[in-house]
């Protein structure tokens, strides 16, 4: 074979003129063995403020997911086990509110939450914003899922706890939350899930700014400048899809019991 730079100097000649503008292209292809390295995590986790960004989304994820349960546990057992007037009008809104559009409530809420926060002086693009927009956005689903579980739970059990003198807030506690965890565990993937891989919210709510944008939303910009490095985008990506995983299979052995008890029980 010619030496590589000999392919670089050579004349095409023909008795006929030549037909277009351009000559016949040369290629040159060259294969190099695969190489195992971590260079691209460092450079998306250091480089292209992916680091900071999952920071974010953690520090917006695991409160938008524990206050919606705490909140609905609390209505699931007061809508299931306590009398109260009008309690069925609530459960019924509560039902209704289920086929609201996120889309259709959406600015609507955001100048709700801009007018109280300047009435109080605070700050429109903050965490307690996009927390209480989740919270909002994943309540009415929290208390149907749980509630239809806690009515399925045992009487027998409520009553007894009601002879030995137990007050309504000690049955909830020691009684209904333990026997409640595998439906607890299931909307906590449904939530997390959802509020991890949310880009609509995150913008409306808490902007674009570097310090403060999500993962998503980072990985969506990275789209645009680095388009063309596939091995960044990859990279990102599976930076984004770690956490849900490891979410997903610490709980997944509680997600189907949940989902069951609390679809066929009801009350």
């Amino acid at each position: 074979p010619l030496p590589l730079n000999s392919y670089f100097s050579f004349v095409m000649q023909s008795p006929k003129a030549f037909e277009g503008d351009r000559g016949q292209r040369v290629y040159y292809a060259s294969s190099a063995p695969p190489k195992f390295t971590t260079d691209n995590y460092k450079t998306v986790l250091f480089s292209e403020g992916i680091g900071r960004s999952f920071m974010n989304s953690l520090t917006v994820t695991i409160p938008a997911t524990v206050i919606p349960i705490l909140i609905a546990a609390f209505a699931a057992y007061a809508l299931a086990w306590m009398r109260f007037p009008g309690r069925a009008l609530l459960i019924a809104v509560i039902i209704g509110l289920l086929v609201v559009p996120l889309q259709m409530s959406l600015i609507p809420l955001l100048k709700l939450y801009n007018g109280v926060g300047a009435f109080f002086g605070m700050p429109s693009k903050t965490y307690l914003g996009i927390w209480l927009a989740h919270t909002g956005f994943g309540l009415p689903f929290a208390i149907y899922l749980l509630r239809s579980y806690i009515a399925g739970l045992p009487r027998e059990i409520m009553e007894s706890a009601r002879i030995d003198g137990a007050s309504d807030f000690e049955i909830f506690v020691k009684i209904v939350l333990p026997l409640s965890f595998p439906v607890l565990a299931s909307f906590a993937i449904f939530q997390f899930l959802w509020v991890w891989n949310d880009l609509l919210v995150a913008m409306v709510f808490l902007g674009t700014e570097a310090d403060q944008i999500v993962l998503t939303a980072k990985l969506n910009a990275l789209l645009g400048s680095r388009g063309g490095d596939w091995e960044i985008l990859t990279t990102s990506a599976f930076v984004t899809i770690i956490v849900p995983l490891i979410v997903f299979f610490s709980l997944q052995r509680y997600f189907v019991r949940g989902l069951l008890a609390g679809s066929v029980k009801g009350g």
